[in-house]
């Protein structure tokens, strides 16, 4: 069964450890959306180093309609934030596009997430800090994350946990309720989660930590969802010349 305290705690002294080794001064840096993930790392971070320590930076692309949910999260836990607007980033890349180009949807649902991080590293570059990555383990084992997007950071908190279990850790750290229970929406095309996967994150959860789930279609989704993005967790291919 799984101890969400012994979890927490043994994550916050991970945290401490972490920043320890690689920047006992450093503060740590987290994209705010205003979902769960990003809302229990940065709750995490706080218990582990302090208010003081911890920079939230919300990134809206234009209006977001759940903005307020970000604004709930950083006015609960006191942390100091930077609001930067991604869309003029955005909109000017694409703009100076080759006309010829004619870009996947893919590559339009993308590019925000992207400038998002590299707005990330330019606010923890600035202020001696470290760039939280925000994934979990149910997210990261179908590939749901955009590379080089937020499936990179410095140091990952949540990644070997599933969204079960960090929903269960996110009620401990005293989160208001709408922010653990949000419904997750992926940000670029509007669509939940689970809308966009085929399945739910409950049946997910429970295949990766049992191997058990009834509907064989969705095995096969799973299975060849985490087949076809496990490159997203491995270092990039590297050429060895034998010298």
């Amino acid at each position: 069964m799984f101890n969400a305290e012994k979890i927490k705690n043994e994550c916050v002294q991970w945290i401490r450890d972490f920043f320890k080794t690689n920047g006992p001064d450093c503060n740590a840096v987290v994209g705010i959306s205003g979902g769960k993930d990003s809302s229990i790392a940065a709750a995490l971070c706080v218990e582990a180093l302090g208010k003081e320590r911890v920079i939230g930076v919300l990134m809206p692309q234009g209006e977001q309609h759940d903005i307020d949910m970000a604004h709930l999260l950083v006015n609960h836990l006191g942390i100091k934030h930077f609001v930067i607007n991604v869309k003029d980033a955005v909109d000017g890349i694409l703009k100076n596009m080759p006309a010829e180009l004619e870009l996947t949807p893919q590559s339009l649902q993308n590019l925000p997430p992207r400038i998002r991080m590299s707005t990330l590293y330019a606010v923890s570059q600035s202020c001696n800090g470290r760039v939280v990555n925000t994934c979990n383990l149910s997210e990261d084992w179908v590939g749901y994350s955009t590379r080089y997007g937020d499936s990179v950071g410095d140091f990952s908190p949540l990644s070997h946990l599933t969204v079960t279990e960090i929903k269960q850790i996110g009620y401990l750290l005293g989160l208001p309720r709408e922010l653990v229970d949000k419904t997750p929406i992926d940000g670029l095309c509007g669509k939940s989660d689970e809308e966009n996967l085929g399945f739910t994150y409950a049946e997910l959860d429970i295949y990766i930590r049992t191997g058990e789930i009834e509907d064989k279609a969705k095995k096969e989704l799973i299975d060849k969802k985490h087949k076809a993005n496990l490159f997203k967790l491995e270092l990039m291919p590297s050429f060895k010349p034998e010298l």
